[in-house]
C-alpha cells in the first residue's frame, strides 16, 4: 500500500514515510493510492475484541509495518488508560445507539487515534531511520491538542507544541492543557480562532527555509491533526467495532446496513466513516452534523464551500471550524484523484474564501446528509434526552443527536444508526449543566464537575480529578503573526 498527494503525484511514498512527514511538500494531503478492501467477513468481528478488530483494519493500510510492530503499537495504545474494556463501548439508550469514543485519558475521541500515534512516529523513525528529533507541530479546537499531549508527553526523539484559539475553547479544555507536564511539550493561547491557528500552522510546514533551518538543528517537523494519516487510520477501526456492536446488541441483522451521524468540525471522523464504507462496511448514509458555523452543511446543500462568514463561538467549540482540512481527501476521491483541480480549489479557497465542486463531483456525495444545531436546539436536545432517557450528552454529541433526529423526521428512514459520541459531558460541564437545569447558570465549569457527578452513576474520570488545583505550566499568548518565532525561540 503506497500514498500520494492530493495536489501532486507522488510515487511509492510509504506508510510509515508518509506519517512521518505528515503533510506533503506543496501541502497536499497524504491518501493511499486506492482504498483496500477488507479480507475478513462481518461475521468474524462479532468474535475479535478492540485490539484485534483494530490490527485486522490498521494493517490493510500500514502493511510495510512487520506484524509483530504493528500489534505492539495497538498493545500499547489500547490499555488500561482507557476505563472499559470495549474501549470504545456502544451505549444504546431508548431512542438512539451512542457510540462512547470518550473513555481514554483526555474524555474525547482524539484519544483513540492520539494514543497510538506516538508508537507508529517511533516506529516510523525506526524504518525509515530517520535520526532526527520529531516537532510535533498542531492546532487544536479543544481536544486535539489535549489527547496529542497526554500522547507525546517526555517521549524520547520527540517535541510538540499545541496552538489553540485564547478565547475559544471550554474552561476545563483550557486547563488540561495549561497543566500539561513533560519537558518536551510546549502549549500557546493565540489571539484568534481556531482556523487562524491552523492556518498559521499550515503556513510554518509550508515555510522551506524554516525547514531548512530546524533540519541543521536536527528537527523534522510532524504534525497530530488529523491531516496526519496516522491519526486517520485507526479512526477507521471503530466504524467497525460500532457495526459489530450494533449486531451483537439485536440492533441490526448482519450484512444489513447502518447509518452514521457524526458531529463534524475538520471532517476526520466521518471521512473515517466514509473510508470504512468503502472497504466493504455496510453503511448506508453519513449524517453530517454541524453547529452554528455550518459551513459543510451549506457545501453538502450547495456544492459551493464558502468560509467567507461570520464566525461564531458556540457550545460545541471542537466544532468551531470554518476550513475543515480532511475535506480535501474525500474531495480527491470523488474528483477521479485529480490532483490539479484539488490544487486549484485549495488556491481559491486561501485567495478567495471559497470554491465550488463540479456536477459530477457532487452527485457523488449523495450518501451524506447535512443538519446542524444551533446552541438552542443543542441544550434543549441535552435536556429533552436526559429528561426522557436519563443518558447525558456533550454538546457536539447533542448537535449529531438533534441532526439525527430531524433526519428521521423528514424521511422516515428506519436504518439502524449510530450517534459518534466524541466527548464527555465532564468535558463541557458549564454548557451541560445549564441546559439541564437554568439552575446551574453562573456557576464554574470546576463547581459545576461535581453537580454532574451526582447525575453520573460511576466514578468521576480520572482526567478530571483534582483539574481544577492543577498547577499550571504553560502560559505563553501570541499574536497569529508570531507562531512561527515562538517555534524558533523552542526549538534553540
Amino acid at each position: 500500500m503506497f500514498y500520494t498527494s492530493t495536489r501532486s503525484f507522488i510515487d511509492n511514498m510509504t506508510a510509515t514515510k508518509a506519517i512521518l512527514q505528515g503533510i506533503s511538500e506543496e501541502g497536499g494531503l497524504f491518501v493511499p493510492t486506492r482504498l483496500p478492501q477488507i479480507d475478513f467477513s462481518l461475521e468474524e468481528l462479532l468474535n475479535w475484541d478492540y485490539k484485534e478488530l483494530a490490527y485486522r483494519v490498521i494493517r490493510l493500510f500500514f502493511d510495510d509495518m512487520k506484524e509483530e510492530d504493528l500489534k505492539y503499537c495497538i498493545e500499547n495504545a489500547y490499555d488500561s488508560k482507557f476505563d472499559t474494556d470495549k474501549i470504545a463501548p456502544l451505549a444504546c439508550a431508548k431512542s438512539a445507539n451512542f457510540l462512547e469514543l470518550f473513555h481514554g485519558p483526555t474524555i474525547a475521541f482524539k484519544d483513540m487515534a492520539l494514543s497510538i500515534l506516538p508508537y507508529f512516529m517511533l516506529t516510523s523513525k525506526k524504518y525509515n531511520k530517520e535520526e532526527k528529533d520529531i516537532v510535533i507541530l498542531t492546532a487544536t479546537s479543544g481536544d486535539t491538542g489535549k489527547a496529542a499531549l497526554e500522547g507525546f508527553a517526555n517521549v524520547a526523539g520527540t517535541k510538540i507544541i499545541v496552538f489553540f484559539p485564547q478565547d475559544g475553547v471550554s474552561d476545563v479544555q483550557k486547563r488540561q492543557m495549561l497543566t500539561q507536564e513533560g519537558d518536551n511539550t510546549l502549549v500557546v493561547g493565540v489571539k484568534g480562532n481556531f482556523d487562524d491557528c491552523q492556518t498559521g500552522v499550515k503556513e510554518i510546514f509550508g515555510d522551506n527555509d524554516f525547514a531548512t533551518e530546524l533540519n541543521k538543528k536536527n528537527y523534522a517537523f510532524s504534525s497530530a491533526n488529523s491531516i496526519n494519516i496516522g491519526r486517520l487510520v485507526p479512526q477507521v477501526a471503530y466504524y467497525f467495532s460500532a457495526y459489530a456492536q450494533l449486531v451483537k446488541a439485536g440492533k441490526l441483522e448482519c450484512g444489513k446496513p447502518m447509518n452514521v451521524t457524526v458531529p463534524t468540525g475538520n471532517f476526520g471522523n466521518i471521512l473515517a466513516a466514509y473510508y470504512a464504507k468503502n472497504m466493504g462496511l455496510p453503511i448506508n448514509k453519513f449524517l453530517c452534523a454541524s453547529n452554528t458555523n455550518k459551513v459543510l452543511f451549506d457545501f453538502l446543500q450547495t456544492g459551493t464551500y464558502d468560509r467567507n462568514r461570520e464566525f461564531f463561538l458556540t457550545a460545541s467549540p471542537s466544532m468551531d471550524i470554518l476550513i475543515s482540512s480532511n475535506l480535501e481527501r474525500l474531495l480527491y476521491h470523488i474528483s477521479g484523484e485529480n490532483t490539479e483541480l484539488i490544487k486549484e480549489m485549495m488556491a481559491d479557497l486561501k485567495e478567495k474564501g471559497l470554491y465550488t465542486i463540479t456536477d459530477g463531483m457532487k452527485e457523488k456525495l449523495s450518501d451524506f446528509y447535512g443538519g446542524y444545531a444551533d446552541d438552542e436546539i443543542t441544550k434543549a436536545t441535552i435536556k429533552k434526552v436526559y429528561d426522557e432517557e436519563g443518558y447525558l450528552m456533550d454538546t457536539h454529541t447533542a448537535v449529531a443527536y438533534a441532526t439525527y433526529d430531524k433526519y428521521v423526521k423528514e424521511t422516515g428512514d428506519q436504518t439502524p444508526n449510530v450517534i459518534v459520541s466524541t466527548a464527555s459531558p465532564y468535558k463541557f460541564t458549564g454548557s451541560v449543566m445549564t441546559a439541564i437545569d437554568a439552575q446551574y447558570e453562573g456557576k464554574d465549569d470546576f463547581t459545576l464537575l461535581e453537580e454532574m457527578h451526582h447525575l453520573i452513576k460511576g466514578d468521576m474520570p480520572k482526567a478530571m480529578d483534582q483539574i481544577a488545583t492543577r498547577p499550571i505550566k504553560h502560559d505563553t499568548i501570541c499574536e497569529v503573526s508570531e507562531m512561527k518565532h515562538i517555534v524558533s525561540q523552542f526549538l534553540v
